[in-house]
């Protein structure tokens, strides 16, 4: 199995905030974990949004950055293609969910048919993982009631 994360799950490895440490731990027993090409801008937005908010200082948001950067190539990335828009723009009005979101469940969706292993979902935007499991998409964490 090679989870699909998004960058609700990414985020996480990289800022310490609600979660992390179990998702670290998840992350852990995978050799790979697959994620969309725009990850990497919505991961450097939720940096810089974390350091202008003052939840985290700036040394640490550019040691975060420099971590990121250093694992980037190491993630199998999923391209935006116009099929993944199209596949995205029908999520997105099918479940009610925002562009990138309906990016990110087109992509693993993609990832899922590509991929002869299992695929899981792995994000922390309820919603979103409602709809990646309406789609028959496994799902961690767990949905809780």
């Amino acid at each position: 199995m090679i989870p699909y994360a998004d960058t609700s799950a990414l985020v996480k490895r990289y800022i310490r905030e609600a979660k992390t440490e179990e998702v670290l731990t998840y992350f852990e027993q995978f050799p790979h974990i697959a994620t969309a090409s725009l990850t990497k801008v919505e991961i450097a937005a939720a940096m810089t949004k974390a350091m202008r908010q003052g939840w985290v200082d700036e040394s640490a948001i550019q040691e975060a950055w420099q971590d990121f950067q250093e694992h980037w190539e190491a993630y199998l990335r999923l391209p935006i293609s116009s099929g993944v828009i199209e596949n995205a723009t029908c999520r997105s009005w099918k479940h009610g969910l925002r562009a990138y979101d309906s990016l990110h469940l087109a992509c693993a969706s993609l990832w899922r048919e590509l991929n002869a292993q299992q695929t899981i979902f792995v994000c922390f935007d309820k919603r979103l993982l409602l709809a990646a499991a309406a789609e028959g998409l496994p799902v961690w964490p767990p949905i809780e009631a």
